[in-house]
């Protein structure tokens, strides 16, 4: 029989997933599938390696929220790939902590704390163990891998992880992890297929979509981003506010009479995108609206986007490669124009038609930086490490 290994994951209010072949050295996509729980009746909907459609279904919120439409995947896969083995399941964990610079097979004791490091990661952390803790209980005997977001930025070091803060708290794990690290891992490998001339080079990642993040790459390993302790640092995202003025959340906290979980939610939920502009997180709708505070709200975003850019350029000592991904880098490009006219300073010049057509390679040859579109697979990231975890077993 043929091993297979399911991906999960899971971000704030969906999961996406995909089932593996691993017979081979490189993973093969077998279906693709997202468990979507914004609907009044959340649905769950599988395709083929093409997009084809192959299975959805729909449930009541209370069958949804007990992890009855979940578990509907795994009769599906059994049923549809019945000559394969399921080996065992890979999750998206967003936060390691100080101990996890690579995937690991979840136990109890890990899964415990794991959990105790929610409070860095309150919007993440409790998405990504939950469908652990239900698949624990449908298939007990099912091995379960844990790929972290934090361990690509595990090598950082001082300064760049460092906070100006009494030093007794660093030594308690008070420091920048950094996040998307299976997204940047993906994207730097891809970069080394496309273009292996330039892994040495000083390159930026611009990881852009409802979360949103940088990272500084040098022999494609990570050696500064954006995010920090916990996901909000850094960048404009959907409902995330970035990097803030600290004395914003004591007055928030002393004059608005807000407390920390008030205030936690609105950073978390209510600022950035959807906050600036009172209207929508999504940046479509912001691009396709007149009003006058969705744009506002994308200046903002590429305003900070390009201002983070150039903080990352400053760790590298300047700039040869700027790579855009996520859902917003890889489809708007609108936003990926702004920020190339914001760093024209810094030698980024964007060729109109190669970006309009999202190329793969879209500066014009007049820029002194290349310029990249790279889709990310954190799925297939996954897929590869939890293989890697298999073979050594």
């Amino acid at each position: 029989m043929t091993d297979a290994i399911l991906v999960l994951n899971s971000g704030s209010s969906s999961i996406k997933f995909g089932l593996f072949d691993v017979a081979a050295a490189e993973p093969a996509l077998l279906c693709k599938g997202l468990l979507d729980e914004h609907e009044a009746k959340p649905r769950l909907v599988v395709k083929g390696p093409t997009g084809e459609d192959l299975f959805e279904t729909r449930k009541g919120a209370p069958e949804a929220a007990g992890g009855h439409l979940f578990a509907d995947v795994l009769p599906f896969i059994e049923d549809r790939f019945g000559g394969r083995s399921l080996r065992a399941v890979g999750h998206r964990i967003v936060h390691g902590g100080p101990d996890h610079s690579g995937p690991v097979v979840l136990t109890d004791d890990i899964i415990a704390k794991l959990e105790a490091l929610t409070p860095l990661a309150p919007l993440h952390q409790p998405r990504c163990l939950a469908p652990v803790r239900r698949l624990a209980a449908i298939r007990p005997g099912l091995t379960q891998i844990a790929c972290f977001d934090t361990a690509f930025h595990h090598g950082l070091a001082p300064p760049a992880s460092r906070f100006a803060i009494p030093r007794q708290f660093e030594a308690r794990g008070v420091r920048r992890y950094g996040f998307h690290g299976l997204s940047f891992e993906y994207v730097a490998g891809r970069l080394a297929e496309i273009a292996p001339e330039l892994v040495a080079k000083r390159t930026i990642i611009a990881h852009l979509g409802n979360g949103a993040s940088l990272c500084a790459l040098r022999n494609g390993r990570s050696i500064d981003t954006t995010m920090g302790l916990t996901p909000l640092d850094g960048l404009v995202m959907g409902t995330r506010c970035g990097a803030i003025d600290p004395g914003v959340l004591l007055y928030l906290q002393q004059h608005e009479n807000m407390s920390v979980a008030e205030v936690q939610h609105l950073l978390y939920h209510e600022s950035g995108l959807i906050g600036v502009s009172g209207i929508s997180a999504d940046m479509r709708t912001l691009l396709a609206s007149p009003e006058a505070a969705a744009h506002e709200a994308v200046d903002l975003f590429t305003f900070r986007a390009a201002q983070q850019v150039a903080m990352m350029a400053t760790t590298l000592g300047g700039l040869d490669c700027l790579i855009f991904t996520g859902g917003i880098g890889e489809h708007a490009k609108e936003i990926r124009g702004a920020i190339g006219e914001r760093l024209a300073w810094l030698g980024v010049r964007i060729d109109a038609a190669s970006n309009d057509a999202a190329r793969e390679r879209i500066n014009d040859n007049d820029s002194t930086v290349a310029v990249f579109v790279i889709p990310t697979n954190e799925e297939m990231m996954i897929a590869r490490h939890c293989a890697a975890v298999l073979r050594a077993m």
